[in-house]
Formats: structure tokens, sequence, C-alpha cells
């Protein structure tokens, strides 16, 4: 232990504490703005600074360590003038116009300024400009860069795709795709966790929100019905920057205020999700009872992120990925087809919307061969939960008072084997649960397969099926995710089924999802998705009983013809940018 002083209060701290985490754990915490633990310590916004007796200048608390004796002030009046004049130099290149940006109320640049008392600055302002592209799913504005490098961190270590480096130098230094290209030529994966790791409005997805309430847009024509689904990784955030409990932030109060914008019917995409295990289960259980005609593993296809990874860094692995299409983009095609029918519905009338917690379905929606149903995209926009909120905060919905409305059926039942796919692991647990059954006719102990749970980015285990030896895999992070190709290209290690979650903690920690600078939540919203398993009436995919109905009634069986159809895609249908 250390003993030190801050503020000129004694403070008992471990060796090797950097002044940050020391100031805030005795709460006396200095401001700071590129500061990510373990990712971005390189103190370049200089927000950090504080006085330390004996030392003539002032030191970055992020990346200095506490020794035995050190004298410390985070507020003395050298540090404010410090601190005032280097946020007023990051405002003068910076768009200040707040009410405009997304990001306001919700922007660590803003606080600072606030907390500073900064009003005005006499620096001359020169705010960088750059063009992009307006239709991209992921959004880069050049003038609200404050080049804290956070997003080349967090792409180079975390997700190990690089697409982000710095342009230019000296007061010009700023963020751009690597190697001088556009962002449309670059391989990147839409993960989206650097609009989740920026501080500022620099970076955001492209907001959708008009297609829908405009004058033009859906819920104004009439010879629209607007059908919406939730993901299942959404209802555990929604509520976060609603003032909302978890416990008050339930699905069916989701159901209310979507509603009450404007949608006719709102759907569970546990129910997509469910009808993915049973494709994507009956389809490892075919190619493993064949396993001289396959490649192994076969790989998830649920993550249009990590597909797009796949496709743009090891395209010679693709075949190995299942043909099932995402849950989303299943629910879609039924949708169009399968309700539309029951319902006695145009299916052209149809407007059916996704609210994600993901970038990459932006674009997925997008792709030429994926839509199925014969009515234009079986999908046709798509939300992250940070827009739905926006649009919930736009209509000034008191969400706490709105009466709880069940999903509508018939494709509102979800269970609890679809809840979890929000969660790292959870997509394979409900998949060897419904083989489990597949196999030996019975269900398993619901949580029989748990050591696939957890936040690690890298897990294995190995189950024994009815005396069939089944090695499996669950990766979450595009970084984790290349480690672990390169050790099966190498030979190191050997499965038959992996998952792959292109954002850390899985679409629980998606790039759509809200954003808490400087808090991870993945592991905490995850928890909440098994809580909600765990006190499911349902727990296995095969026992949906809608699910069951759509078999009987359209599709026969998984794996049938209307199935694949409908149901899987050619991952071969289309190219990403370098792909050959």
């Amino acid at each position: 232990m250390v003993n030190i002083k801050i503020n000129g209060v004694p403070v008992q701290v471990k060796e090797g504490t950097t002044i940050l985490k020391a100031a805030a754990g005795a709460n006396m915490p200095v401001p700071s703005l590129c500061y990510l633990e373990g990712i971005n310590e390189i103190g370049a916004c200089r927000v950090c600074v504080v006085e330390i007796k004996g030392v003539n200048r002032l030191v970055p608390a992020c990346n200095n360590v506490v020794e035995e004796g050190m004298e410390i002030e985070t507020n003395s009046p050298r540090v404010r003038e410090a601190r005032r004049t280097n946020v007023e130099l990051l405002l003068s290149q910076h768009d200040c116009n707040c009410p405009s940006c997304v990001r306001s109320g919700n922007c660590s640049l803003q606080k600072v300024a606030n907390d500073l008392g900064i009003f005005a600055t006499e620096y001359e302002k020169d705010v960088p400009k750059k063009s992009w592209p307006v239709d991209f799913p992921l959004i880069r504005d050049a003038s609200r860069c404050i080049k804290c490098m956070r997003c080349i961190q967090i792409c180079d270590k975390v997700q190990d795709l690089h697409v982000w480096d710095i342009a230019r130098t000296g007061s010009w230094a700023t963020v751009g795709v690597s190697h001088n290209l556009q962002i449309t030529q670059a391989d990147c994966s839409l993960c989206g966790q650097c609009i989740t790791h920026c501080p500022t409005g620099a970076l955001r997805e492209r907001d959708d929100t008009l297609k829908l309430t405009s004058m033009k847009g859906a819920f104004a024509d009439p010879g629209k019905v607007a059908v919406v689904q939730v993901a299942p990784a959404v209802r555990s955030a929604w509520g976060e920057q609603l003032g909302l409990t978890r416990e008050e932030a339930t699905p069916e109060r989701l159901v209310a205020a979507l509603k009450a914008l404007g949608f006719d019917y709102v759907f569970d995409t546990d129910f997509g999700a469910d009808l993915t295990i049973m494709e994507e289960a009956s389809e490892f259980l075919e190619r493993l009872t064949h396993k001289d005609e396959y490649t192994f593993p076969m790989f998830t296809s649920c993550c249009p992120g990590w597909v797009r990874f796949l496709k743009s860094q090891y395209p010679e692995m693709v075949d190995q990925l299942s043909t099932a299409k995402s849950p989303h983009q299943m629910q879609g095609a039924v949708t169009k087809t399968y309700f539309a029918e029951k319902m006695g519905l145009d299916p052209d009338s149809i407007y059916n919307v996704s609210i994600m917690p993901c970038v990459a379905k932006k674009s997925e929606i997008d792709i030429p061969n994926i839509n199925d149903a014969g009515h234009g995209k079986d999908v046709d926009l798509v939300l992250t939960t940070r827009e739905i909120v926006r649009m919930i905060r736009a209509d000034h919905l008191d969400v706490k008072k709105l009466q709880e409305v069940p999903f509508d059926s018939p494709l509102g039942t979800g269970t609890g084997a679809g809840v979890i796919f929000g969660a790292t692991g959870g997509v394979m647990e409900a998949a060897l649960r419904t083989c489990y059954y597949m196999v030996v006719g019975k269900n398993p102990y619901p949580d029989a397969f748990y050591m696939v749970r957890g936040l690690d980015g890298w897990k294995e285990a190995c189950l024994d099926i009815q005396g069939t030896t089944v090695h499996v895999a669950v990766v979450s992070g595009l970084g984790n995710t290349r480690k672990l190709i390169k050790a099966l290209k190498r030979g190191e290690v050997s499965y038959d089924f992996v998952e792959v979650m292109a954002c850390p903690g899985g679409c629980a920690g998606g790039g759509g999802q809200p954003i808490h600078d400087g808090e991870e939540l993945a592991g905490i919203r995850g928890e909440n998705l098994y809580f909600l398993d765990r006190t499911s009436d349902l727990r296995f995919s095969h026992e949906n009983p809608d699910v069951q109905a759509l078999y009987k009634e359209m599709l026969d069986a998984p794996l049938s013809h209307k199935a694949h159809e409908l149901l899987h895609t050619d991952h071969h249908g289309w190219k990403m940018p370098n792909e050959a």
C-alpha cells in the first residue's frame, strides 16, 4: 500500500494505482475525456491534469501512478486554469451546436465544459469539415471529433480491424479511415463499438427515424401497416435513458410505448430467435451426422457484424457459416408471408421495422439476396435502441405511467431460449438445449449448458449428447474471434460448433445500445436476460407454440424446401468492398 494525500486528505491505495483511480476511489474524481481503462491511456486530452507537490509541470492523472508520500492537488488554481484552457482549445475546433447533436445531454465534453463554467471562449473558431456518405449506416462528423483516439484504440485493440487511423499532423491532426480509404471501401464490420466509446457525437448511427415519423413516413401513409419487432437485447437496455429501473422497463411496457408511437402490430424477435434455433440446430445435427461432407466447425450466422468480418478477413471460411438467416430477417420474411396470409393483409402494405441493439443490421437488410418473401425488403427499416428511445422522447411519452400490453400474435410468443440470444453464449446454449431434445427425445435440464455463459472473450466446452462428444466454443469481440480463427488454422484447437458475436458481451453490449461513457454494461444487461429466461414458462425453442404452428401450417419441418426458401441464405451472394 502507498500513503498519499489528495487535496490535503490522507489516502492509502495499492501500489501501481493511477492518480485518476486513486482520486476516484477517494471521492475526489478528476474529469477526463480520452481515457478508457486498459485501452486508451495516452493522456491526449490533458483534461485530467493534476498538480503534484515538488513537480514543476502538471501531469495527466490517467497514466501516472501514485508514489509514497505524493501530495496531489486536483483543483488548484493552476490546475483549473490549465484544464479550462485545454477544454477551450478543444471547443475552438468543435461544432458547439449542441441542440442538433445526437449526444446532447449525454456528452462528456459538454459536461466537462459546463462543470468548468465555460460559456464562451476567446480562441478563434476553426472547425474542421469533411464530407461523409450520408447513406452509410455509420456516420462520422469531423466537426465534433476531439481527437481523443478512442475509436482508433477500440477498433485496434478490441476488434482488431484497424478501420481508423490518425490523419494529418499538428493542430490539424484528426481521425480518418485507414489507408486513405473511403469508409465504403473499408473492411468495417459495422459493429458500432467506435460509436459507443466515442465521448462526443463525432460517431453515430445513421438516423432513420424520419422514415417513420415524417409527413412522408410510414406512420403517415394510410396504405401502410406498421409492424415492429423487438430484439432480445433491447429489452435489457431500452429504459436506461428514460429513467426506468430494470423492473419498470418490462417488454410489455415497451410494447405499450411502441403502440403509442403508432405501430399497428408489435412482435417479439424472440419468436425469430426460436425459429433460428429450429433451423440452426437442425443444420448442425445434419452436418454432424455427415461429417465427411463438411468442414468444421460450423459457425453461427445470426450476427451480421461477424458475417461481415469473416467475409472480409477469412473469405475461404464462409462455407462454414450456418446458412440460417439472422432472427429478425427470418421474422421479416415470415411476417410478409405467413402473418399476412393469416391476417388477410396485402404483403406489399406491410412496413416491417426491427428495433435492434446493432448498427450492422442497418446494412444487412440491404443485402440483395437476403429478401425472399417476394414483397420488397423482408425488413424495411432497422432502428437502434438509441433511435427508438429518441422517438419515445420526441413524443413526450410518460413511459412509467403506460399500462403494460402483451406482444401481438401470432409472432409474439418467445421462450427463455430466445431471450438469451442477446447475451454472449446465449445462442449456443439455446441451440444445445434443442439439439439435445432432437437427439435424445426429451428435454435436458434447462441450465445444463451453463458453462458457455459469462463475459470471458473465449469460452469452450465439451459435451456428451447420447454418446456423441460435441466440442463447442463461444467467442465475443472480433479481436477474440481473430485469435480463435488463427488457433483453428494452426491446428491448436478443434471444435464442432462455434458461436460468434461481434460485440464484446454479445448483443447486450451492441453498437446500437444506450451509451454510458466509461461504463461497460453488457454483463448487467446479460444477467437481466438470464433472469428473464429463468422466470419464463417456456425455456426451449422447440416448445414455442407459435413456432410449432408455423411449421404445421406452412413450413412443414426444419430444413424443408419452404424453410430453405424463406429462412436460409447464400453468404456468397454478396461481397464486402475488398472481397475478390
